[in-house]
């Protein structure tokens, strides 16, 4: 039996008693175990963490996606964050570099699903892209919801991986992938300017000539401040630490205060170690130092 984790991204963060049927759907599946659910209400968007073999692990995101199809109409949908399905984006991680392959294999049999059983057409991204256009995940979302119902049929180029060239009327559509570990980080900032934590996004992220392997967008949140929403997808390569200070010191040039930093989802343990090594300057803190860690190593 071979572990494998999923994180959905559902495009609904304010009407919990829906987040909770999704996730019970999900809890449903036999041989998964649900670790984490976080739901924001400005993002209208919830992320939830499950991990089981590589047969459960199927079923249970098939069963998520069937839920958030039923119960979530994107005509009616608003939020900061980008999205184009009820369920936006379901990506399998390996809990083992070596078992990729495998979660390619899984996600691109639940694509093959999700277009045959609940006729929602299907982008495949990043490893298990099969095309070399929708590898990033910003390039097939690109437009939205609205964008790409309008794009589609007539655009070729942007037709799905499975399923029909149209869009399911109220679900959308649904990017499913197979990736490495990545967090999704955000820092917000003591102000209302948009423009500024735009700016920051910007020159931060890799696209546009910034830091490594950092994807960014700055956000107006419901209280009046803003937000630079990150995801590192390598964070060996650029750190927790590393965008902290990127945004900091920038903010800081416009006369404006860090006020908090998020963490969505779960983070990798030796993330952690990482961001002790560059904030207590240990250099030598490892992994065995951590107590529950080494505790798990016994009893395992």
């Amino acid at each position: 039996m071979t572990l494998i984790e999923c994180i959905p991204n559902f495009s609904e963060g304010r009407r919990l008693d829906v987040v909770d049927q999704i996730v019970a759907a999900i809890a449903a599946a036999p041989g998964v175990s649900v670790l984490d659910r976080q739901s924001d209400a400005t993002h209208n968007r919830s992320v939830i963490t499950f991990v089981g073999d590589e047969t459960a692990i199927g079923e249970a995101a098939l069963r998520g996606i069937g839920a958030a199809a039923e119960l979530i109409d994107l005509n009616h949908h608003e939020g900061a964050h980008p999205r184009f399905g009820a369920t936006d984006v379901v990506p399998f991680v390996p809990l083992r570099a070596e078992d990729m392959p495998l979660c390619v294999a899984v996600a691109q049999a639940l694509a093959r699903r999700v277009a045959n059983e609940l006729s929602i057409p299907v982008y495949l991204y990043e490893q298990a892209a099969r095309r070399a256009e929708h590898r990033d995940l910003a390039t097939v979302r690109r437009g939205e919801f609205e964008g790409l119902r309008a794009a589609l049929p007539g655009d070729r180029a942007r037709w799905p991986d499975e399923g029909e060239p149209c869009l399911h009327p109220t679900a959308g559509a649904v990017a499913i992938g197979a990736r490495g570990a990545l967090i999704a980080f955000n820092v917000n900032l003591e102000t209302g300017d948009l423009a500024l934590a735009q700016r920051i996004a910007r020159e931060i992220r890799e696209r546009d000539g910034g830091l490594p392997r950092v994807k960014a967008i700055g956000l107006a949140l419901e209280d009046g401040a803003v937000q630079v929403s990150m995801n590192l997808t390598d964070y060996h390569v650029t750190s927790m630490a590393d965008v902290v200070d990127a945004v900091g010191s920038r903010a800081a040039e416009a006369g404006v205060a860090v006020r908090e930093s998020e963490v969505v989802g779960l983070l990798p343990e030796d993330a952690l170690v990482q961001l002790a090594r560059a904030r207590l300057f240990a250099v030598g803190f490892g992994r065995e130092q951590i107590l529950e860690a080494r505790v798990l190593d016994t009893l395992l």
